[in-house]
């Protein structure tokens, strides 16, 4: 998405041409020029903001002075490594598939594993410039029982930072794979709907080699990554996620290999971190293949909440990010494969949790 470089300007010019059409500038009238003939002159070049010819009023040419300052010093890349598309539009279909996991390691290699189905929506998309409209259907109601489900993603990027809010909730749909010593420790399967999951997250961080390298080129397909380049990542995290599993209604010769003495077991905790890492981006081909690899860790302070089962408690953080991209570019189509993999790390003198978000997303679009 590119907010500073266009919704901004879009939504302030927007309405300042409301305004405009009850009021006119004295100026335009010495000239002879309407003061609202910017607005169909915009509409006739297809939004190009930096066309010399308009003649803009007063104050949206104020407007445009502050994008444009914005431009430069939030959105600016060195040619010889990024450039733009050309194009505002973007029209997209996209399947959105995603699992979760939840494994709790015990002493003598005991564990309780589970893993949810793969959940999967499929829809249409149509993009101008950070204005995005769709439609999404969830693809498991064709198949399989649905599960109550629910993600929110809201994205704000530039050239220098990025700032990413994501929220998940789940009830049921898991599968158990190991339970303590039950059939002997080794793996199987069984359906296990009494759980319940929320999660949300906010990261920020900031591309040190801002300048020649572009996080947009490879996940949102508005900017041509030209030649290889990689930068340093710096930022913060924040989390508040609630786990929540309760094993009093499995059979009794799975609860006999229980590896816990509680029957329910609730993780209920908030992080404050630092994030760090690096991404890099490889151009194979200029303007055709693009690979991307981007690795994060974050380490802070961890507070557990009073119903968790431990109680509260503080401890130290630690989360992972991991995300893969490759992009296809052939005129004004393009393909994309992401890859997405988050880890949160628990741990006590008893055992270790560790969850998992994984996803992957494929793209399909053209620009115009």
């Amino acid at each position: 998405m590119e907010f500073v470089r266009r919704v901004f300007l879009l939504s302030v010019l927007g309405a300042v041409s409301v305004l405009g059409s009850f009021a006119m500038d004295t100026q335009n009238d010495s000239i002879g020029k309407s003061s609202t003939r910017w607005v169909s002159q915009l509409i006739d070049n297809g939004f190009s903001f930096g066309d010399s010819s308009i003649y803009y009023p007063a104050f949206p040419r104020f407007i445009l002075g502050v994008y444009n300052w914005g431009d430069r010093t939030f959105n600016s890349y060195d040619k010889d490594y990024v450039v733009g598309t050309g194009k505002n539009w973007k029209l997209q279909g996209k399947t959105y598939s995603w699992m979760e996991s939840q494994t709790l390691f015990f002493p003598k290699n005991s564990q309780i594993a589970m893993h949810s189905n793969l959940f999967m929506d499929a829809g249409v998309h149509i993009s101008f410039m950070a204005v995005s409209l769709g439609f999404t259907s969830n693809i498991n109601k064709l198949f399989d029982r649905d599960t109550k489900r629910n993600t929110f993603n809201l994205d704000f990027a530039c050239s220098r930072f990025s700032i990413n809010y994501a929220s998940l909730s789940s009830e049921g749909g898991m599968i158990l794979t190991r339970f303590g010593d039950y059939n002997e420790g080794r793996e199987f399967r069984y359906h296990f709907d009494d759980t319940k999951v929320n999660s949300a997250t906010i990261d920020a961080y900031y591309f040190f080699n801002h300048n020649r390298y572009s996080h947009a080129a490879a996940y949102s397909f508005s900017k041509y990554q030209l030649r290889s380049s990689g930068t340093a990542v710096v930022g913060v995290n924040l989390a508040e996620q609630n786990f929540y599993m309760d094993f009093s209604n499995l059979p009794e010769e799975m609860l006999e290999g229980l590896p816990m003495a509680e029957r329910r077991y609730n993780l209920h905790h908030r992080d404050i971190a630092v994030l760090g890492g690096y991404g890099y981006n490889w151009a194979l081909k200029p303007k055709r293949w693009l690979l991307n690899l981007t690795a994060m860790g974050a380490i802070g302070y961890k507070r557990t909440y009073e119903d968790a089962t431990d109680g509260e408690r503080s401890l130290v953080a630690n989360n992972y990010k991991l995300s893969f991209s490759t992009v296809y570019n052939h005129r004004k189509l393009f393909a994309s494969g992401q890859l997405r993999f988050n880890g949160y790390l628990y741990y006590n003198s008893n055992f270790t949790h560790f969850s998992t978000f994984s996803s992957l997303t494929l793209t399909v679009g053209m620009r115009f």
